[in-house]
């Protein structure tokens, strides 16, 4: 009985199917189930029985010994299409540091394509390596070097792109690059939440899915992760509509105030579909363009009851502010004055709401027709990261910023607010 073999565990309350994984001591048992999570079990407890040997390869190594690298050798096709792989860091591209414990971002793209090698036989890859870090990391100068390594790879003949990066701050990246670039490809976000030596780690299936999307029609700026817990399909999510909304699940990402706009069906034999439920621009429908442009100087405040508003001294003299305000978008209305102020000297400041769903709309109460009085730009239902960017981008690439605000300019704000299942 060897790591990669299928076997069959009987315990006295419960029986396990799945594929045997390596584990850390000789004391338990670690199985790898259908649904893509690990159950470890206590071998004196258990009863193993071998249903198939040697039918799985653990973390690009062959499954008959630790010793024997097993390599993906991936051939140029004339029949296939090019797809480039551009690296940022991140979990996706992470192993655990036994020295402390932490997961820590160490490689490159190519590093990738031997810890998926899934990924053979489906596409022409190029690799690229734009930084190595932690989302957390990430920065707006980042945000211009990633839109121009897309540009560049879409100007060199790539027929898609996937940008492997970190899930704390992928919908900040996929936003700016929505607004930096115009793209007749698709260019697809992915990730993983669980670093690829765990046995539930979801960077296999969201890699092949997001190779299989930038295949696709769909030329707009995507990120493609895990749709359900289990190892089923992915969800494409508009990158200026999405949202990481847990810390740890699989299925973090949610696309606010709408159904994903598609996703792919995950089969393990290679068979993936990819499926779109709403309009998107097709491919070589714009000619691909790059403004990379970015006003660094734009803060995002969010108001809460009780705020000091001292707080407000950190951001004068910003050139943008988004404020985060409740409901509708409103603050205290002892703020008023001040943001009004800001407004004078030259900030443009732009409510959007604390609610997930809905847009903001001033004109309802006293306060909100207040905040528009003294200057302050309506944001609709962009979400509030997004409104960040594109105020960044705004500020440097548009003519009228109020009327850009207002008007959407990447999918990011939608033509109506409405309750969906």
């Amino acid at each position: 009985m060897n790591p990669g073999d299928r076997v069959r565990v009987d315990r006295a309350d419960r029986t396990y199917e799945g594929v045997l994984l390596p584990s850390s001591t000789d004391d338990h048992l670690v199985v790898k189930l259908e649904g893509g999570y690990n159950v470890g079990v206590d071998r004196d407890e258990a009863d193993v029985s071998v249903l198939a040997e040697d039918v799985y390869e653990i973390d690009g190594t062959d499954s008959t010994g630790p010793d024997e690298e097993a390599s993906s050798e991936i051939e140029f096709d004339d029949d296939l299409p090019t797809i480039s792989l551009i690296s940022t860091g991140g979990t996706i591209a992470s192993t655990v540091d036994y020295r402390t414990g932490a997961v820590t971002a160490q490689f490159d793209a190519e590093d990738v394509l031997r810890a998926v090698p899934d990924l053979a036989g489906r596409a022409n890859y190029r690799g690229r390596v734009v930084a190595n870090i932690l989302s957390e990391n990430m920065e707006p100068p980042l945000w211009r070097d990633l839109a121009r390594a897309v540009y560049e790879e879409i100007e060199a003949g790539a027929d898609g792109v996937v940008v492997m990066h970190g899930t704390d701050t992928m919908q900040y990246s996929a936003a700016a690059l929505a607004f930096m670039l115009e793209t007749p490809v698709p260019i697809v976000f992915t990730g993983s939440q669980r670093s690829a030596d765990r046995p539930s780690s979801d960077n296999v299936m969201n890699a092949v899915s997001a190779v299989e999307t930038a295949k696709s029609d769909c030329a707009e700026v995507l990120v493609c992760m895990h749709a359900t817990e289990s190892d089923d399909r992915c969800a494409l999510h508009r990158g200026t509509r999405v949202r990481k909304n847990h810390t740890s699940r699989r299925d973090a990402f949610e696309t606010v105030g709408a159904a994903p706009l598609g996703e792919v069906d995950y089969e393990t034999s290679g068979e993936e579909t990819v499926s779109f439920r709403r309009d998107y621009r097709e491919r070589d429908a714009v000619d691909l363009e790059r403004n990379l442009d970015l006003e660094d100087d734009v803060e995002l405040l969010k108001f809460t009851p009780g705020m000091d508003p001292a707080f407000l001294d950190v951001v004068e003299g910003s050139e943008g502010l988004i404020i985060e305000g409740t409901g509708l978008g409103h603050v205290h209305t002892d703020l008023i004055p001040r943001i009004e102020e800001f407004v004078q000297d030259g900030t443009t400041v732009a409510m959007t709401s604390q609610c997930l769903e809905g847009r903001v709309c001033d004109r309802v109460y006293d306060t909100g027709r207040d905040l528009l009085e003294a200057g302050v730009v309506e944001a609709g239902d962009t979400l509030p990261g997004t409104a960040k960017v594109k105020l960044m981008w705004a500020l440097e690439n548009s003519e009228n910023v109020e009327e850009a605000m207002g008007t959407s300019l990447a999918g990011e704000i939608q033509e109506r607010s409405v309750p969906w299942e």
